[in-house]
């Protein structure tokens, strides 16, 4: 197998990692603009099956001659370079995967990429990722589906939650307040209910999971979980859906706060003379902060609970997720559950373990006993459990 990899922040990394310790992989190049960084990492892996170059994923020429000499492309970049880069992959040949949500124009250039032959698998990482390959096999075990709720972590264990909000990043921090601003679409009674970022933490919609080894945790409604039940095909027997995130308690209590009083908001104000995004400042205030310590290990969770009818029965079937940063490699859990997970699906295509072509879902398209199986093996735990609903 020969992979690039474009971009190798945190979570390219951990798929740079995977990718030298996978045996089937023979080539890999790694890509990035802050080649410094990409050298100093790729000279701790040691191993003469990965060349390094220094890239602007902007110069499309460029990109394709290093799309050129490999089967596969790995995506780890901003929003704003992935459509383009996409349609670089179908015209070089290549199979592609990342780990964001899907785009509009991934339709149209799906159906190009089905006629080259050629796989674009999107939302290949945790969330979206190993929570949509875990839901489509959960929801695959009924005959009838009545509700759908998946949750989903990044925090620190609770050693190192030792800050007034009991979190540190291990995600863009931009993003993580970006999502605090997101309006909430969910399912409830069988009504659509829409949320706005001041209503996402309010109590009323707040409730408490037990989260088997981790304890209590706060869980707040995050994103639009109605559109997803299309895709899953149970929108005509669904009556309650929600994507959540999950915190340790007292999360909520402080950023509906800051939600109310405009800490969040893009909008400048005028201080001192000069003009400046709440939301940038408390992003540049905060982030300094935040930080994990070298000995401090995050926690990556998923939580995926389906109720329905399953031979005549009414029951409940849970799919869990539990990751911890690894302290011998360094790899954060968010890293090793984003950037593996896209290593794997890539693997998957070119093994052909997964065989559709042209635009793919991690719902219907990864096999879900080989994925479980390619994450144990890196570590990465996944528990399920089955319960009859009185």
């Amino acid at each position: 197998m020969k992979i690039l990899l474009l971009g190798v922040g945190m979570q390219g990394k951990a798929a740079l990692y995977d990718l030298v310790n996978s045996p089937d992989v023979s080539q890999i190049i790694a890509a990035d603009i802050n080649y410094d960084s990409l050298r100093e990492y790729a000279d701790q892996l040691q191993t003469p099956k990965l060349k390094t170059v220094k890239l602007d994923v902007r110069d499309d020429q460029a990109v394709i001659k290093e799309m050129r000499q490999v089967q596969a492309v790995i995506i780890l970049l901003s929003q704003e370079f992935r459509e383009n880069l996409v349609k670089l992959a179908i015209e070089s040949g290549i199979h592609l995967i990342e780990t964001s949500y899907s785009l509009p124009a991934y339709e149209d250039l799906g159906i190009a990429a089905k006629t080259k032959d050629l796989s674009i698998l999107p939302e290949c990482g945790l969330d979206p990722g190993i929570d949509l390959v875990l839901a489509g096999r959960a929801i695959r075990e009924f005959d009838l589906v009545r509700a759908l709720h998946v949750y989903g972590t990044g925090v620190p264990e609770p050693e190192a939650a030792n800050n007034p909000i009991k979190y540190k990043i291990s995600w863009t921090f931009a993003g993580v307040l970006g999502a605090y601003q997101r309006p909430v679409r969910m399912l409830k009674g069988g009504q659509v209910v829409d949320l706005s970022p001041i209503e996402m933490f309010d109590k009323s919609n707040i409730h408490m999971v037990d989260m088997e080894g981790l304890g209590l945790m706060e869980a707040y409604y995050n994103g639009d979980a109605v559109k997803f039940l299309d895709i899953f095909g149970i929108k005509d027997t669904t009556t309650d859906t929600g994507r959540y995130s999950l915190r340790w308690p007292g999360h909520a209590e402080f950023w509906t706060k800051m939600v109310g009083l405009g800490f969040l908001a893009d909008e400048p104000v005028r201080v001192g003379g000069h003009e400046i995004s709440p939301r940038q400042f408390v992003h540049d205030l905060l982030s300094p902060q935040l930080q994990y310590e070298e000995n401090e290990r995050d926690i990556a969770a998923i939580r995926v609970v389906v109720e329905g009818m399953k031979d005549g029965q009414s029951k409940r079937v849970i799919y869990q997720m539990i990751d911890r940063r690894d302290l011998d490699t360094g790899l954060m859990a968010m890293q090793r559950t984003v950037g593996f997970t896209a290593s794997i699906g890539a693997q998957m295509i070119l093994r052909g373990d997964i065989k559709q072509r042209g635009l793919l879902t991690p719902i219907h398209d990864i096999p879900s006993d080989i994925f479980i199986a390619e994450l144990e093996k890196r570590g990465v735990q996944i528990q399920r459990q089955e319960k009859e609903i009185p």
